[in-house]
């Protein structure tokens, strides 16, 4: 092989290797920051351990024990209420305001910005806002309904167990509907106007319109979401522990909190890592029903 065949075969070696190159930062921080942790995780569930100098092999045990725990049950069913409960609002909210944005309307600039604050703010600053806008002493709600003579008098409306779940979903629907309303105008805006102007000229009210051109138009945006938004709202922790710490009692206790206290609180760390381990079976579950129940066919 002479000098100038080597040098192309170098040239073709480097070539093949430069996109391995690009992505192995990132394919290193995964492996880190993701791959990492859950491997260890699934490790720490087979032990009864305290992370230090004790790691005792129990095989299964926290995984069927789990199965009978009925805390941790409790907080699937509060968790799956809080899950569909959020990601409903979140569509129903995103749908309305990505529609009226979507509209030739004066300062609709404006109005964009103003709707995507909420999923700006960090989830600390939400949870502190409205513990504080909620607050049975001094609260603005409080204040206000004290005002118009809806109330006679201060309501606790995170320390009650009637309100405490109620707030806490409405707060996150809140904090959430912007990434929905965006992705949604996004995929609005690519859908032509002439199928609507076809579609209304064939007679198509509005809801048909929506039905027919609007939905399949935006099919794939939607599953993506959808996949997405559950998976996160079902791992929701920083808002409702700043908020209620899972309280009071247990009213507001999801699956993110139960597995938190069981390893920080009761140093159970084989339990809360078998735990865990269900919760990442779940949202894996959740993204497969989805891709198929949305699936073209």
């Amino acid at each position: 092989m002479n000098e100038k065949t080597k040098k192309i075969s170098r040239a073709k070696q480097k070539s093949m290797l430069t996109p391995y190159g690009f992505v192995s930062p990132a394919s290193l921080t995964i492996l880190i920051l993701v791959v990492y942790p859950i491997l260890y995780g699934i490790y720490i569930s087979f032990f009864d351990t305290n992370l230090v100098n004790k790691w005792k092999f129990v095989g299964l045990r926290y995984y069927l024990q789990a199965l009978t725990d009925a805390s941790f049950l409790h907080s699937l069913e509060k968790t799956m209420i809080f899950t569909v409960a959020v990601v409903a609002g979140h569509f129903v909210l995103g749908f309305i305001f990505a529609s009226v944005l979507n509209m030739n309307i004066r300062f609709r600039t404006i109005f964009r910005g103003i709707l995507i604050l909420p999923w700006l703010f960090p989830d600390v600053v939400i949870a502190y806002l409205f513990k504080w806008i909620l607050n049975t002493q001094g609260g603005i709600v409080n204040e206000l309904l004290l005002h118009i003579g809806l109330i006679s008098e201060p309501v606790g409306w995170l320390s009650t167990s009637a309100t405490a779940f109620p707030c806490v979903i409405l707060v996150s629907i809140w904090k959430g509907y912007p990434l929905v309303m965006v992705q949604i105008l996004a995929g609005i805006q690519t859908i032509s106007t002439d199928m609507y102007e076809a579609a209304e000229i064939d007679g198509a009210n509005m809801w048909q319109r929506f039905r027919y051109i609007t939905l399949p138009a935006l099919k794939p945006i939607l599953t993506t979401i959808l996949i997405l938004d559950t998976v996160w709202v079902f791992k929701q922790f920083t808002m409702i522990w700043l908020m209620t710490s899972g309280g009071p009692g247990s009213t507001t206790m999801v699956s993110a909190i139960e597995i938190y206290k069981n390893a920080f609180s009761y140093f159970k760390y084989g339990l809360a890592s078998a735990q865990s381990v269900y919760i990442l079976v779940i949202c894996y579950l959740i993204g497969v029903v989805f891709r198929r129940l949305l699936r073209d066919d």
